[in-house]
């Protein structure tokens, strides 16, 4: 007499379909890292001054690369600003870099050489302009700045764009109605210390060391900005990129301020080219926005960097690999 199967259940057929899928899909999450070649080589991030925020984010951001991509090694070389970083990464000094997306615009209306290769990989957080004077400086507005002795960054730095034009909309000449002095963050409290300058403007992200570090061996105050933020929009791109802002009074807790100070901001983006590799791109833009938690509790800007304005790196295209990472996060 013929055996006959046993009859199966349709319930148990599913469920023993599931447990085969199950046991395919740890077999594909097995064997997937030696069936695609690791990231190898070298890249180069270009930051900023060594005391400013950009340089220590990416001092913060290089250590996750390393543990995301092994293979890869990465190069942090310090510069003066946003400015000298988009020429570096123009050039193909650079593989990746900060820079604001005001300094970003300019370079391309000004045509400078490698405008058109610039793609975007993500909005990371806003810079908050700052001027700073002693606490018991006179000057109320950047108006008051007639005459004095003004730090307005150095020659390659996107504080030094933001700066001429805020002195413009306050009606002065920075070449004529202020003595500017070209140096950074790096030795612009120490001359504000010392008397030597009357007041500088900075723009970065909210606590920067080096200003909270000098509010807390010399009485500092930061002047207010935002009488000139509707003038300073008007002018057209790239200042359309600023917005108004206001600083917490407690962003630098020993600053001599009795409240918060308004003033103007501008994003910051995360920049490479179309050459880059679509690949390292995607894996690059995915440990910068799961580092940011990491990465906030040291430098608080990063806490900023969110997913959902992540794409938004107006006035750069998005980068095939930033694209790609985006599409595989969207819900």
């Amino acid at each position: 007499m013929p055996l006959v199967p046993p009859r199966i259940s349709r319930r148990r057929a599913l469920r023993a379909l599931v447990a085969v899928l199950a046991v395919l899909a740890a077999l594909v999450w097995w064997f997937k890292p030696f069936g695609e070649p690791e990231l190898k080589g070298e890249l180069t991030f270009s930051t900023g001054v060594r005391t400013g925020v950009y340089h220590r984010y990416g001092q913060l951001l290089e250590q996750q690369l390393r543990r995301d991509m092994p293979g890869v090694k990465v190069r942090l070389e310090t510069s003066e600003g946003s400015q000298e970083n988009l020429r570096r990464l123009a050039a193909g000094e650079a593989d990746f870099t900060v820079a604001t997306a005001d300094a970003v615009a300019k370079y391309r209306q000004d045509g400078r050489p490698g405008a058109t290769t610039l793609r975007g990989c993500a909005r990371l957080y806003d810079d908050y302009v700052q001027l700073v004077v002693p606490a018991g400086s006179p000057v109320q507005s950047a108006r008051d700045l007639r005459g004095k002795r003004v730090a307005v960054g150095q020659a390659g730095s996107g504080v030094r764009l933001i700066s001429e034009r805020l002195l413009r909309a306050a009606r002065l000449d920075p070449a004529k109605d202020v003595t500017a002095v070209s140096i950074g963050i790096d030795t612009m409290p120490e001359e504000l210390e010392a008397g030597r300058i009357d007041a500088f403007f900075w723009s970065g992200g909210l606590p920067t060391n080096a200003v909270r570090e000098l509010s807390e061996r010399f009485e500092i105050r930061l002047v207010q900005l935002g009488d000139l933020v509707e003038q300073l929009q008007g002018t057209g791109s790239p200042a359309r990129y600023y917005r108004a802002a206001v600083m917490p009074q407690d962003a630098y807790a020993r600053a001599r301020n009795t409240s918060a100070v308004a003033t103007l901001a501008v994003p910051n983006l995360l920049v490479t080219t179309e050459k880059t590799d679509p690949e390292l791109t995607e894996q690059f833009t995915r440990t910068v926005i799961l580092s940011r938690d990491g990465i906030g509790h040291v430098v608080h800007a990063a806490q900023l960097v969110d997913l959902r304005t992540a794409i938004y790196t107006e006035p750069l295209d998005l980068h095939e690999g930033a694209r790609r990472y985006y599409r595989s996060v969207k819900p």
